[in-house]
């Protein structure tokens, strides 16, 4: 049994991708938690799927998928907030509009005789061919994101709880709002390389959400947060091992699993 689990961080393919993992978890853990605390799910959603014409056209252009994953967020952040300074338009129905003709145009692009053969990277990620320069670009991004979620603990935490008082608090709700969905950018550009657009959204919902139905104190929400990410990243790639399946799509799975177990769970 202890074989069983130990063989599979022998390979230093391996071992790279579980400190992607354990990088990655200690930011989409913690962001998860305010996300689904804002209620900015379908933003998370979004923000990752708008990305897919920036990948796209750096893989095409022969560029690094980071640089594309950054041009993606912020073409995709630019035309969310252009729909929604259009007083006939609902909020989420802009959102919604403005991210299916990204994706689809993504799509489009994907499609076109010059794309790049591998072109399942970039949506579901690339976890064992993480190198040491991608855990450097990681293991940054991820780190500023916890500093800033560290650094405005209060303030999100006022604007989450209590927002009619927020104001009067020294917080404001759209100011930190919109700090959330920069950190939540930041995040998905960190993550993509080795989750891609289409699965990182797991890391990022499903341990908060397991968080949130099994503890209720904020502290205690956010530190099982970051384990069951850790844990759903070490569970997933167990399973790709042993299963021989794609390593990104099963974190993204025990994520998933991780949530439903977790809500299984009497209230207490």
């Amino acid at each position: 049994m202890l074989r069983w689990l130990t063989d599979p961080f022998a390979s230093p393919i391996v071992q790279r991708a579980l400190v992607e993992l354990l990088i990655l978890s200690l930011a989409c853990g913690p962001l998860g938690v305010w996300v689904l605390l804002y209620r900015d799910a379908y933003a998370a959603e979004s923000i990752s799927h708008g990305m897919l014409p920036g990948l796209v056209v750096a893989a095409l252009a022969g560029a690094p998928l980071l640089l594309g994953a950054v041009g993606g967020v912020l073409v995709a952040a630019a035309g969310i907030a252009l729909v929604a300074r259009d007083s006939r338009l609902d909020a989420d129905v802009g959102v919604a509009v403005c991210v299916s003709t990204l994706f689809g145009l993504g799509g489009m692009l994907a499609l076109s005789p010059d794309s790049p053969p591998r072109l399942q990277e970039l949506l579901f990620g690339d976890l064992l061919g993480v190198s040491g320069a991608d855990l450097a670009v990681a293991g940054a991004l991820a780190g500023g994101v916890a500093l800033a979620l560290l650094a405005g603990h209060r303030s999100l935490a006022v604007v989450g709880f209590d927002r009619g008082s927020a104001p009067s608090l020294g917080a404001r709700p759209l100011r930190w709002e919109l700090a959330l969905l920069v950190i939540l950018a930041v995040t998905t550009v960190a993550a993509v390389q080795g989750l891609g657009n289409l699965l990182l959204v797991a890391l990022v919902l499903a341990p908060a959400a397991a968080a949130l139905a099994l503890a209720r104190r904020l502290a205690a929400v956010l530190a099982l947060s970051v384990a069951l990410a850790a844990l759903a990243g070490t569970s997933g790639l167990l399973l790709s091992y042993h299963l021989e399946v794609a390593a990104g799509a099963s974190v993204a799975l025990c994520a998933v699993a991780i949530a439903l177990l977790a809500l299984l769970v009497p209230a207490h």
